[in-house]
């Protein structure tokens, strides 16, 4: 290997950086090698000043002389506060570069969720949900990758990179297998510490090679640097104090070589005492000296720069300052002769300037009195606000500004914080608000102020959220409606954070001190919303009569009122009433045989639970037609609206809940495992993440790949205790027929005993919703015939009593099964004829098979295998054809 030989001084930190330049050079070539070559992280870390810049610099030089497409951002110390800086210093040229009708053709469906994040669109009118655009900024990198390939981003200063850019890139890396994107980035080591480095942490875990660490240059490298930047005569003892006193650092070296080229020191021995002295002029108190010589508008120009941190430029340092151009000009002339500040671009008259080197700027703004600081912030803020920058880019500045009771600038917090919101930076807005309370805001306002924060914090801290909602609703200035919608955001929050029975209490308490109207009447509704999905040991006394009671007099003419007749159809349908009841109920509450007006899948007034409950409602009540299109439309409203979190997570497993009801049971698993894989970004023992497991146990179950669901069960913790919030089906009941396909026969049976005592307590009769009695019967058909008679009993007038073509069909095969002889084929023709005017294709095919096999027909036995395989369900189809070789080969010839 060629060692990397730097003929100027400027060059110091490629010494002793051979293995680290070699690394970036094979990155680049097997990215380049051919279009499907796999992308790659590559990280470097060190203290600062050790030339991780310079690394990032050679990376470039590499990679466009393979003819790659580059790109490069920044991290800055002031910046930190302001979301999306550096992924949008990285994406946002690509794209302005582009006509916008080709930005919107690259980037389809995701422009309106990431334009708005990267600077090149206007916010919605509806909130960001921040995992949507992370995805959506992913999604952009791998368009732009295939449109000019192969890619490669470079990152300096990641440690002062904003929070939203750290999850982009973590999300990123994890996708870098598949993308031709090299991602090379650096960070110093010394600055993150801490929270801080913890915010690093899952970037540096994905690298695709070790996280390299620069070192120190070692004494042989400065004196070699020392000679290339004053000549070979400079003597030994010389080049070593040089290195003693830089201590080998690269940034450090330069700084004072250039000092002692601009001192005209002779590089002797002799002199080699004064280069300590040198060396503290460059860095902390000996650098503001320098600064200061430069005279009090110099030193001031420089203060305006590290303020503004980006986006410097003459006149805006001259617009800060009040001070003249002409002035200002001359000021940023003496500052680039003196290597604080350099052209970031060619140089127009008024282009942007930048720190020569981070280390300055960090330098130059501590240096600035802290009161006069947070003065000039303030005054920038006015500058951005005057530019039309808006509030958002305003707030980094407001952020430091002193407390002052200033009631304008909470306004601009706040607006600020709608700002961060609307492009999905909940982070970011949480500092605004959490800022404007410091202020603090008068009196009128400091309830909405604190009700505000409450819901930006509402999907990335839901017990934050409740302390902040109860400190509102605590305070003077909440009123009618506004009151009522913090009440019920502080009961979704409670939800969230596990605490569903508190959550009944709240909205409960809150609806008691209002008079009857149509406050009381939402109140009540979201309150048997949660008694409804709240799996306790034993049902709220009288909840059920009472809310009939109440629905009783609905007729839909508001969402209140909607909601109610879906509660109390999904109450009625988890009670195993008459399904035709059901529907009923559930028809009256949509308008047109659609879902009202604020009543969408992402309208944030009801939240998603109740249009899920409505859907689940047609589900068991075999309506499946009605339960797809709202199921379809639910995942296509959050894929449009770019919400990827647990609302599209919930969106797939009721799609697969759907397809497992309709039998497509290949379509269920995938919609199931995509539910599941997106519900693990967001947390496991949540209830979506149960929802997911639950089915994809039932689908795999009914699939007959019993080893792949007990996979997934062991994996996935899907067993007790189980979660607060119902999840359909019944998770003891599904677990109880996995424990018993895997031959655990006692523990499937206490299971499913369990299940009995949890559905009587809760009065959940439905057969299909809560399928235990049958699974049980099956079980207890040898050993206790006489109970497994009773419970297939209990179950076929339960399954009357509901009145579907599915439950009536389920309970006769489990009586089929309990049978022998005619009687057992009688029974089995029954429930084949019954399920075949069902929608559950499945359940048809499991009791054809059954039918076949009963009655010793290879007619019905081909009707079921033909049936068992549409559906995708392998060990039925294994099952009917065993039966169908047994039948059809000669009786010798049988096994």
């Amino acid at each position: 290997m060629t060692e990397v030989r730097p003929t100027a001084a400027a060059s110091a930190a490629l010494w002793e950086r051979d293995e680290e330049v070699a690394a970036v050079a094979r990155a680049v070539d097997a990215l380049g090698a051919d279009r499907a070559s796999a992308g790659a992280l590559l990280v470097f870390r060190g203290e600062a000043g050790l030339g991780k810049t310079a690394l990032l610099g050679t990376a470039r030089r590499l990679a466009e002389a393979r003819g790659c497409v580059v790109h490069s951002a920044r991290g800055g110390e002031t910046l930190r506060s302001v979301p999306y800086n550096v992924v949008r210093q990285l994406l946002q040229p690509a794209l302005l570069s582009l006509h916008p009708d080709e930005a919107r053709d690259l980037l389809g469906d995701w422009y309106d969720i990431v334009g708005p994040a990267l600077g090149i669109a206007d916010p919605g009118e509806r909130r960001a949900d921040p995992r949507g655009v992370c995805d959506g900024l992913v999604e952009a990198v791998r368009r732009l990758a295939d449109r000019e390939p192969p890619l490669v981003l470079l990152i300096d200063d990641l440690h002062w990179a904003d929070q939203e850019t750290l999850r982009w890139l973590t999300a990123c890396a994890e996708h870098l297998g598949e993308l031709p994107v090299l991602v090379v980035t650096a960070y110093r080591s010394d600055d993150a510490t801490g929270a801080d480095a913890g915010r690093l942490d899952p970037v540096a875990a994905l690298a695709h090679h070790p996280v390299t660490t620069l070192n120190l240059l070692t004494a042989e490298a400065a004196a070699g640097l020392t000679r290339a930047a004053l000549g070979d005569g400079a003597d030994a003892a010389f080049c070593h104090e040089v290195w003693t006193v830089t201590g080998g650092n690269p940034y450090d070296t330069v700084e004072l070589l250039a000092k002692v080229r601009d001192s005209a020191l002779a590089p002797v021995a002799a002199n080699a005492a004064e280069l300590r002295a040198l060396n503290e002029a460059g860095r902390g108190v000996g650098l503001v000296a320098r600064l200061e010589e430069l005279g009090v508008d110099a030193t001031r120009f420089a203060w305006a720069a590290a303020i503004l941190g980006t986006g410097i430029t003459v006149s805006r340092c001259a617009a800060l300052l009040t001070m003249k151009a002409a002035e200002a000009a001359h000021c940023a002339g003496l500052l680039r002769d003196a290597r604080i500040l350099t052209a970031a671009g060619p140089d127009d008259g008024d282009g942007e300037l930048e720190f020569d080197h981070p280390l300055i700027a960090t330098a130059v703004y501590a240096s600035i009195p802290d009161g006069l600081r947070r003065a000039m912030h303030g005054i920038a803020a006015q500058l951005v606000t005057d530019l039309g920058l808006g509030a958002a880019a305003a707030s980094r500045h407001l952020l430091q500004v002193h407390p002052d009771d200033d009631a304008e600038l909470v306004e601009q917090l706040r607006e600020a914080a709608r700002e961060h919101l609307a492009v999905g930076a909940p982070d970011a807005a949480r500092q605004c608000l959490e800022r404007a309370l410091a202020e603090p805001p008068p009196p009128e306002t400091h309830a909405r102020v604190r009700y505000e924060l409450g819901c930006a914090t509402l999907l990335t801290s839901p017990a934050t959220t409740v302390g902040h909602l109860r400190e509102a609703l605590a305070m003077p200035g909440l009123h009618g409606d506004e009151r009522v919608d913090a009440v019920v955001r502080l009961s979704q929050a409670l939800l969230h954070n596990d605490q569903l029975e508190e959550a009944v209490r709240t909205v409960e308490t809150e609806a008691a001190r209002h008079p009857d109207g149509p406050a009381r009447l939402r109140l009540q509704a979201v309150q048997y919303m949660w008694e409804g999905i709240h799996a306790g040991e034993s049902a709220v006394p009288g909840r059920s009569e009472r809310l009939a009671d109440l629905a009783r007099t609905c007729t839909g003419r508001d969402n209140a009122e909607r909601a109610l007749l879906i509660l109390r159809g999904f109450d009625a349908m988890t009670r195993g009433e008459s399904a035709e009841e059901i529907a009923a109920l559930c028809d009256r509450a949509l308008v047109d045989g659609r879902l009202a007006p604020g009543l969408g899948w992402t309208d944030t007034e009801w939240g998603l639970e109740l249009l899920m409950m409505l859907a689940s409602a047609y589900a068991y009540t075999d309506r499946l037609d009605r339960a797809d299109a709202l199921f379809a439309e639910a995942l296509r409203a959050y894929e449009t609206a770019g919400w990827s979190g647990g609302h599209l997570a919930l969106a797939h497993a009721y799609v697969g809940l759907g397809q497992r009801r309709r039998g497509r049971l290949r379509e269920a698993e995938a919609s199931l495992r995509e539910s599941l894989r997106l519900a693990e970004r967001v947390g496991r023992g949540l209830p979506l993440y149960w929802s997911a497991t639950c089915n994809l146990v039932d689908t795999l179950l009914a699939r007959g790949h019993v080893d792949q669901a007990w996979q997934i069960a062991e994996q996935y913790d899907f067993a007790p205790p189980y979660p607060s919030t119902i999840v359909l089906p019944d998770p003891r009941s599904v677990r109880g027929r996995l424990l018993l396909a895997v031959g655990r026969t006692e523990d499937g049976v206490n299971e499913l005993e369990a299940a009995e005592k949890a559905a009587a307590a809760r009065g959940h009769l439905n057969p299909v919703l809560v399928p235990w009695a049958v699974d049980l019967a099956r079980a207890l058909a040898a050993e206790d015939p006489g109970r497994a008679a009773r419970l297939a009993a209990d179950a076929r007038r339960q399954a009357e009593r509901f009145g579907t073509d599915t439950a009536v069909g389920q309970a006769l095969r489990c009586a089929a099964a309990l049978e022998t002889g005619r009687r057992a084929v009688g029974l089995a023709a029954q429930a084949a004829a019954r399920l075949a005017a069902s929608p559950c294709r499945y359940e048809h095919a499991a009791a054809q098979v059954e039918y076949g096999i009963a009655a010793r027909s290879a007619a019905e036995l081909d009707r079921g295998l033909a049936l068992a395989r549409s559906c995708g369900a392998d060990g039925l189809t294994a099952r009917a054809e065993r039966a169908l070789t047994d039948l059809t080969s000669p009786v010798g010839d049988r096994p």
